[in-house]
């Protein structure tokens, strides 16, 4: 499937889509779908509920239970508004509206799809930052952990998150003109660039910094520790213990958030510099690589915690419906 370009400027496929034809320079849904086809579909339909059960689960949870009512998990709760439109309205609409065809379609629908999937999936990666921002404080200041990150300032890190999430997404989607000329060569990289640098590579160097910040600061503590009290044996054994599960939960949150993303943006920012034209099924596989981060959030981001797993139990079992749990100590 490696585009060639035209006379026009733009690009046709040489080889066939399993899910799309191409009809001289329409890119459109084949009315006879390939074994091949229905099988992606079927995945990608699971994916898409898998995320929004997961993230609906954080939602309610958050929402119910008093406990859980925080600034850290308020962070997790618009983080998981956030994935979980990801899976209501970004999945279908890659789904049904592929990011091939929009390469060879103009529309008001193309810019829709693309508004809503750069807006959401910005604003999940700047929730993961400041989640990050939030970690830092809560282990390398803990003192004055409470006073630096209240209820204000986490409500001004959701708000500047779905700010900067839907300026980014208006942009994209204005210039998303569906067919390129060569006119507009020159604008769509320069656009591409920004939207990379603001939607990725920025946040990505925040959070490498602030969580390899936060892996020094619990080591240090944790030596500090042994040395002050004089631990035992045993009981400096439950303190590596301690610290490598640390190290593991951080190394985890990270590896995965780079896992997902950073095939896609990687290939997006060097394609200008490759000669050859990146193969559609590659850009399309990566594009749903990275979208399935919006489903593993919640696992990463909430399953670690014994208090976020009893909701969940209490959720799933139906509880909440029979009685009034809202005051519930969770453990």
């Amino acid at each position: 499937m490696e585009p060639e370009a035209t006379d026009n400027g733009s690009y046709a496929v040489s080889d066939s889509h399993p899910c799309y034809k191409l009809d001289n320079t329409t890119y459109s849904f084949t009315s006879n779908p390939s074994i091949l086809c229905v099988s992606l579909y079927v995945f990608l339909g699971i994916l898409s509920a898998v995320t929004m059960c997961g993230n609906l689960l954080v939602i309610i949870s958050v929402s119910y239970f008093k406990q859980l009512h925080v600034p850290t998990n308020f962070l997790i709760l618009s983080l998981a508004v956030a994935d979980l439109l990801v899976g209501v309205v970004v999945f279908p609409f890659s789904m049904v509206f592929t990011v091939t065809s929009c390469w060879h379609h103009e529309g008001l629908f193309c810019k829709v799809r693309g508004g809503f999937d750069v807006t959401l999936s910005t604003a999940s990666i700047l929730h993961l930052c400041c989640i990050s921002i939030d970690r830092y404080y809560a282990v390398c200041q803990p003192l004055s952990y409470k006073s630096k990150v209240n209820d204000r300032v986490t409500g001004m890190m959701i708000l500047m998150s779905w700010a900067v999430a839907v300026l980014i997404g208006i942009v994209v989607a204005g210039f998303n003109q569906g067919k390129c000329e060569e006119s507009c060569l020159i604008d769509a990289l320069i656009l591409t660039t920004l939207a990379c640098i603001f939607s990725f590579y920025v946040p990505v160097i925040i959070m490498l910094s602030i969580y390899l910040k936060i892996f020094l600061v619990a080591k240090r503590q944790v030596i500090s520790i042994q040395n002050t009290t004089g631990l035992t044996k045993k009981s400096g054994t439950n303190v590596s213990k301690r610290e490598r599960k640390a190290t593991k939960t951080l190394a985890i949150v990270l590896g995965v958030f780079l896992l997902c993303w950073a095939p896609y943006f990687l290939c997006i920012i060097l394609q200008p510099l490759t000669y050859n034209v990146t193969p559609i099924a590659v850009i399309e596989t990566l594009n749903w690589l990275a979208l399935s981060n919006s489903m593993l959030n919640p696992f990463i981001y909430a399953f670690f915690y014994s208090w976020f797993r009893s909701a969940f139990k209490m959720i799933i079992c139906g509880k909440v419906f029979g009685r009034n749990f809202a005051n519930s100590k969770l453990s």
